[in-house]
């Protein structure tokens, strides 16, 4: 569902864990072993989120370190999306096993 208002497949994918863990911090190798997507997309996707105010980057060392944007003004709503999404997915799958 989510797919209609976030068209990149990385970027709708790291809205998702950070909007599901708002206290979640990361770098780019340990989110790309977890949404299992290359580093370079998850890099330039971590970048523009950046950029539009929904992370925070530190830089610690070599290593930057992304983290929500608790002051995001969007973060509530974004938060409530993707949580039904999350329910609606799990729906249409309830629906499709026993039609």
């Amino acid at each position: 569902m989510l797919d209609i208002f976030i068209t990149s497949r990385v970027r709708r994918k790291i809205v998702v864990v950070f909007a599901k863990y708002p206290d979640f911090k990361t770098h780019v190798r340990a989110l790309s072993k977890l949404i299992k997507e290359d580093p370079g997309n998850i890099q330039r996707e971590l970048q523009r989120l950046e950029r539009g105010g929904f992370l925070i980057m530190t830089q610690k060392g070599n290593t930057r370190i992304y983290q929500m944007n608790k002051q995001f003004p969007l973060l509530k709503e974004l938060q409530s999306m993707v949580i039904k999404s999350q329910q609606m997915s799990k729906i249409n799958k309830a629906d499709k096993s026993i039609g």
